[in-house]
């Protein structure tokens, strides 16, 4: 006679487990932390760019070597089983004594040194990255910053840069990709300007205004014009076209038309005064690397301040809902960010709205 299968129990759950008397694996507890801090095995792949059989080999093994199960499979994810639930506490006081070695070594060792190739978008690397990155040349004042801001995407594979941010998804197959959040462009114009040609409240009474666009992406812009502004001429609409997110941000700030900037451009100190037309478009924001780029320590770090540059949770104009910026204010907890672009946003001929 054949034994009939067992059913309604999943194989894991009645597999025969040994303790091994070595010590676990550590990068299998880390995986482990990562699944349960994820929620699920395909969220913790996207997150440490590994594939999901990978990090559930990863964890069969941990389970193996404690001798018990740690988690269940569900639809919805997965969960923790009361073993599991230990085995966290345990392996959160393993991993704040890792992250103390690594402080340790870090300040005995040799200081780290060399440079880091950093591509970005020209408005991102002139408006929120170059003043910020004082932050991380304190921490790390050896390491020489190559930052290269330009429209143009760098290629990571040839090695053109160490890390690239853009606002378009990288499509190249072996590229590490990270979504850093979302970027919300809507209409500002100066004071200034209001005060002569007054602020339009109504997409009909934008139509009789003037208009600064920038053209760096000629294929971007023109779908913008033609989606938001279909069937009306430039002549005597657009006043002014730029090819630089610095000259179009002075256009708008000294009072030449209304024109696109990003949400955050009053958190930093912009002065100029958000249109409320309902035009307003988003753009991811990707952060791109080699494969082998974090095998190298000055550019781990680096990655790993640029990711929190751009966290969305302590910057609420990443997020991927659009805020208006009169909300802004209220939402972000941190310092003041203007007084890291002091005398270069602010305008003397405008008042802070």
């Amino acid at each position: 006679m054949y034994a009939k299968p067992q059913r309604g129990v999943r194989r894991v759950e009645r597999r025969e487990t040994t303790a091994g008397s070595s010590p676990p694996d550590w990068e299998n507890v880390r995986i482990f932390l990562e699944v349960v801090r994820c929620g699920s095995f395909r969220s913790a792949a996207e997150r440490l760019g590994q594939s999901i059989n990978g990090l559930r080999r990863r964890v069969d093994e941990l389970e193996c070597q404690l001798g018990t199960i740690l988690l269940t499979r569900h639809v919805d994810g997965t969960r923790l089983t009361e073993e599991g639930t230990k085995v966290v506490t345990a392996a959160e006081h393993m991993e704040a004594a890792a992250f103390d070695l690594i402080r340790f070594k870090d300040s005995v060792g040799p200081a780290l040194s060399g440079e880091v190739r950093i591509a970005v978008t020209e408005g991102l690397g002139t408006f929120w990255l170059a003043p910020r990155l004082v932050e991380f040349q304190r921490s790390y004042p050896n390491i020489l910053i190559d930052l290269h801001c330009a429209m143009r995407s760098a290629d990571i594979l040839r090695l053109e840069a160490d890390a690239a941010i853009q606002l378009t998804r990288p499509t190249a197959p072996d590229v590490k990709l990270v979504k850093l959040g979302c970027l919300h462009i809507m209409l500002f114009a100066s004071q200034s300007y209001i005060d002569i040609y007054g602020k339009p409240g109504t997409y009909d009474e934008l139509l009789k205004h003037r208009i600064v666009m920038q053209f760096a992406d000629q294929t971007a812009a023109k779908d913008i014009y033609d989606s938001w502004f279909p069937g009306v001429p430039p002549k005597n609409f657009l006043v002014m076209r730029n090819n630089v997110s610095s000259a179009n941000y002075w256009a708008i700030a000294k009072g030449a038309g209304i024109g696109l900037l990003p949400t955050y451009a009053t958190a930093i100190g912009a002065r100029v005064i958000p249109i409320d037309v309902e035009l307003r478009r988003p753009f991811e924001i990707w952060l791109a690397y080699h494969p082998d780029a974090k095998r190298i320590p000055r550019v781990r770090y680096a990655i790993e301040w640029l990711v929190e540059a751009f966290n969305p949770e302590k910057f609420p104009w990443f997020r991927d809902e659009f805020i208006h910026p009169k909300y802004l204010p209220k939402l972000y907890r941190g310092q003041p960010l203007v007084n890291l672009f002091e005398g270069f946003l602010a305008g003397d001929d405008n008042q802070t709205p």
